[in-house]
């Protein structure tokens, strides 16, 4: 693609966003996805993992701090979405992580080579193209301190 057509976009299969956004979005960028809850964030991330995964052939890691991978998948059973044979095929794969501020602050200093290191075992896995981490918010709730929250996020970029 050239510098004056834009840059590459990747399809999220969601009818009308695509459109909306001349393509989807960027390929091979992290794409934020901002609301209140309960104002669809999960349902379009999981969405774009299944049609991904289902329709273009790209395999996804679906890694969530807070809802539990049954309960996404109950939740988009009902919407027809076949979620768990996805899952069986090795399609998409899921890593809950759950933190807990209270532990953290028993265990000392926290840092997320752990977290980088499941993420990327899930990624190899189902060797993943799409990446979505539900939410970053619940991630980043158990740093109180922002220079740490800075030095970690930094190092989420693998270039």
């Amino acid at each position: 693609m050239s510098a004056s057509q834009g840059i590459s976009k990747s399809p999220t299969g969601i009818e009308g966003f695509d459109e909306l956004t001349l393509g989807g979005v960027p390929t091979g960028r992290p794409t934020l996805v901002c609301g209140s809850a309960g104002c669809g964030k999960t349902l379009f991330a999981t969405t774009f993992l299944i049609h991904g995964a289902r329709d273009y052939n790209e395999p996804g890691v679906f890694v969530t701090f807070e809802e539990r991978p049954s309960d996404i998948v109950s939740n988009v059973a009902s919407l027809g979405f076949e979620l768990d044979k996805l899952v069986a095929e090795q399609k998409i794969a899921f890593e809950y992580v759950a933190l807990d501020r209270a532990e953290l602050e028993e265990a000392g200093e926290y840092d997320l080579e752990g977290l980088f290191l499941r993420l990327e075992a899930a990624i190899d896995s189902v060797g993943a193209k799409r990446v979505v981490l539900d939410t970053i918010e619940g991630l980043f709730s158990v740093f109180s301190n922002e220079a740490i929250l800075r030095a970690e996020s930094a190092g989420c970029s693998t270039g």
